[in-house]
């Protein structure tokens, strides 16, 4: 996957301003590409004149009014397609954070991608065309991103500019009545989640306020993203750097991409990559072209290690300290919330589970207690099925290696989504791993 770096606005360096990792999520053709767009043209990181370029460039592909969107969508099939396929990411600096914008893709076909952007970040931003309203995947990517540990969430109702009634207020808060209802079934608390009317294609209400937009007195989106809370820094914790992609540079070596969830890294580190067991050691790190002398924490980089070469470790390795590796156990007990599944699930049953970048099969292999999902007391002992609104507790065998930590030790590599059927059918944490 191709990490997308943003260019660093003049005058505008990180400082000790704290880092926010921040996903863009929504169904597809929603607008979250273009938002992204406005809101990177409107404070400066691109030029405008790179804007005029790509909208005559668009035009000629048959693609008019994409040109905001391929400020991140920057893969030739992406373009032709006119839809977001891999994961991108931008650096945006605000008043308040140095913003990592991770784009995450919302066609179905590629909810992988969007699971592994979600899984690095701090807070979302959801994306629903006005046109359109609540979609399948406006659903999904709301219970994914709750599912995958995402409190925090701005709601930017998009392409008011394109009702009917342009600009309808009525309209607006009809719509943002029944997200409410959605999130709140998703788990999210309402005092964590605001709702803003924009138009990506027209800027209103992005950085600065709209005439169009006179009646909402609520901030603009780049105002938004400054309430968000700053996350703490787990540094007291064991390494963990989840591995997304891996490339091999000329003149610099191997290089894997990926998030610092826990711990921290520094230059001269030996590490271990679970589970495919290579270690080498930590010759540079880099954040959007630019050297660290030490990573912390929500840090997505890239670091050069001495001693691997890229076949030796895939995307889902997790890296860590030699000394304290990386959980791959040959069986865990988990905890998980069925939250949809057209009939009953029962032991032997073998779907896939999405855990920080990994996506592996693994098979239910006892079904050790159903729980009452408000008290949290034990419902029934080895219970024969779990069905749709269930709460359980089962032993998982992964079909193949998979780095997982008990959720209270390592919380974020913890957690986890359940695919199947084309759909998110439940999501859950490690309660317990019984190792190799």
């Amino acid at each position: 996957m191709a990490v997308r770096d943003s260019i660093r606005k003049k005058g505008h360096g990180s400082g000790d301003k704290p880092h926010l990792n921040l996903v863009v999520i929504g169904h597809v053709d929603h607008g979250k590409s273009s938002l992204v767009g406005r809101l990177l043209l409107e404070t400066g990181y691109i030029d405008s004149h790179l804007i005029e370029k790509y909208k005559k460039e668009a035009a000629e592909k048959g693609k008019a009014t994409f040109e905001l969107a391929w400020v991140m969508d920057a893969l030739k099939e992406e373009r032709e397609r006119g839809l977001t396929i891999d994961v991108s990411y931008m650096r945006l600096d605000t008043s308040r954070y140095y913003i990592t914008i991770i784009d995450a893709p919302g066609h179905q076909d590629f909810i992988k991608n969007m699971i592994t952007g979600t899984s690095q970040a701090d807070a979302a931003l959801l994306v629903v065309a006005a046109t359109e309203g609540i979609k399948p995947q406006t659903k999904e990517h709301s219970f994914l991103a709750k599912a995958l540990g995402i409190d925090q969430m701005v709601v930017a109702i998009n392409k008011m500019d394109g009702l009917k009634n342009q600009y309808d207020r009525e309209y607006y808060y009809s719509l943002e009545t029944e997200l409410k209802t959605l999130l709140q079934q998703a788990g999210f608390k309402m005092d964590n989640v605001q709702f803003i009317p924009v138009s990506a294609l027209c800027g209103d209400n992005v950085t600065k306020k709209s005439a169009n937009l006179s009646w909402f007195k609520g901030p603009t989106l780049l105002d938004a993203l400054e309430t968000f809370s700053a996350p703490e820094l787990p540094t007291n914790l064991p390494l963990r750097i989840p591995v997304e992609q891996i490339y091999s540079i000329t003149g610099v070596g191997t290089v894997p991409i990926g998030r610092v969830e826990c711990g921290m890294l520094k230059p001269g580190d030996k590490v271990i990559f679970q589970p495919s067991g290579k270690t080498g050691e930590v010759r540079s790190i880099q954040m959007h072209r630019e050297p660290l002398h030490e990573a912390y924490p929500g840090h997505n980089i890239g670091f050069n290690v001495r001693g691997i070469s890229k076949n030796d470790v895939k995307r889902g390795n997790v890296a860590g300290p030699i000394d304290n590796p990386p959980q791959v156990p040959k069986t865990f007990v988990a905890q998980i919330a069925i939250l949809q599944h057209p009939g009953t699930i029962s032991a032997g049953y073998t779907p896939v589970f999405h855990c920080h970048t990994a996506t592996v099969a693994c098979t239910f292999e006892k079904l050790l207690k159903k729980v009452d999902p408000r008290t949290g007391k034990v419902l029934e002992e080895n219970p024969s099925f779990l069905k749709k609104g269930d709460i359980g507790v089962v032993q998982v065998r992964p079909i193949r290696p998979l780095v997982i930590e008990k959720f209270r030790e390592i919380p974020q590599l913890g957690r986890f989504a359940v695919r199947d059927l084309g759909m998110t059918i439940a999501a859950g944490i490690c309660l317990e791993v019984n190792k190799r």
